[in-house]
């Protein structure tokens, strides 16, 4: 690349992480699994600073999938205090920086008062127009594209659309998240290679980024790493990680 300064539109709008290997990290350390989910909270903090940072649309952190409820009772109900805990003090910092909180998933089988912490949350900050972070709990990709058919089976009823309007379109006008752009990188932590039923639809033209790093580990410079690989994904051209950095002051 001939020019030093790198434009921020060549940066993904739309960023997906499955943060996995909290328990893994615990353990090398010889420590509970809850130890990596506690210390899993600062690796979303820097996440979400850093993106904010270089202005990135959307962030979609995957936190419990609709498969994590097979995981033993203690540690989904230790998970489920964590999140209350993060969704009470985090909020407000999220609020005060003008960022925008969503939790997507199947809130249903969650308690009545971690319920009305997650609508206490959206509400507080539906208005803010920076970075969105969406939070995936209790979600899995099937499960969005089965609600998605099912809406639109009931319009199709209801006599209010034809089975000939249905196409890609509809389709992801009734998914989770239709509003915000489709994602173009999506990061999984701890070497592991699979997208563990996450957006399915969403991800369909997404770059995917493997790191060998423990998500509780992963910082600020691990996400420049995996933007910088991205812009030269896509970019096919050598743009530094001190390139983006840069982004981050202008």
């Amino acid at each position: 690349m001939q020019n030093s300064q790198l434009s921020s539109d060549v940066l993904p709008q739309h960023i997906a992480i499955i943060m996995d290997g909290n328990g893994r990290w615990a353990k090398a350390q010889g420590k509970p699994r809850v130890f990596g989910h506690k210390n899993g909270v600062a690796a979303v903090r820097k996440t979400i600073s850093t993106a904010a940072k270089l202005g990135i649309k959307a962030v979609t952190l995957f936190a419990f999938s609709s498969e994590n409820w097979r995981r033993p009772e203690e540690e989904v109900g230790v998970l489920m205090e964590l999140f209350i805990t993060v969704l009470s003090t985090e909020v407000k910092k999220l609020h005060k920086n003008n960022l925008r909180l969503r939790i997507i998933g199947d809130k249903s089988r969650f308690s009545e008062r971690l319920q009305a912490k997650i609508a206490h949350a959206e509400a507080l900050t539906a208005n803010n127009t920076g970075l969105v972070v969406n939070i995936a709990a209790n979600y899995g990709g099937k499960w969005d594209i089965t609600q998605a058919a099912r809406d639109i089976a009931v319009k199709v009823a209801r006599g209010e659309i034809s089975p000939t309007d249905i196409d890609e379109a509809l389709i992801t006008e009734h998914l989770t998240m239709a509003d915000i752009p489709e994602v173009d990188l999506l990061i999984r932590t701890s070497g592991e290679c699979r997208i563990s039923n996450f957006m399915l639809w969403q991800l369909a033209y997404a770059e995917m980024y493997f790191t060998p790093v423990y998500w509780p580990e992963f910082g600020e410079d691990s996400l420049i790493e995996a933007v910088t690989w991205f812009v030269n994904r896509e970019r096919r051209f050598g743009c530094t990680g001190e390139q983006v950095k840069a982004l981050m002051e202008s």
